[in-house]
């Protein structure tokens, strides 16, 4: 069995968005677009987002450093390092309000 440490990729992710000019980096460590699930590590430097974007899919997000918030008309949620929320399925945008890693769980219909 292969294993990862978050916290070592968490940590890698971080130092690529400071390196990149987009601010953010991200590696998927199971699945991929044509799997069923898929689980995405995503590191986010303060103050940029993803913008405005439809649910891939059933979907949670997991912080696993930082703070970010979630915008889903009408509803926000705020989290931080070990908080969990699943992912409305309409249009959502998520911001990171420090710099922030988060964990994208995706389970395709």
């Amino acid at each position: 069995m292969d294993g990862i440490s978050l916290t070592t990729l968490a940590d890698e992710q971080l130092e690529a968005a400071r390196q990149g000019q987009s601010a953010r980096a991200a590696r998927t460590i199971h699945g991929g677009h044509d799997r069923v699930l898929r689980e995405t590590v995503i590191a986010l430097l303060a103050g940029h987002e993803l913008s405005e974007h439809e649910s891939p899919g059933e979907a949670t997000l997991q912080v696993l450093r930082g703070r970010v918030r979630l915008d889903a008309e009408p509803n926000t949620w705020e989290g931080s390092a070990g908080d969990h929320v699943v992912v409305p399925a309409q249009r959502h945008t998520v911001s990171a309000l420090e710099d922030a890693v988060v964990l994208l769980t995706v389970v395709k219909p």
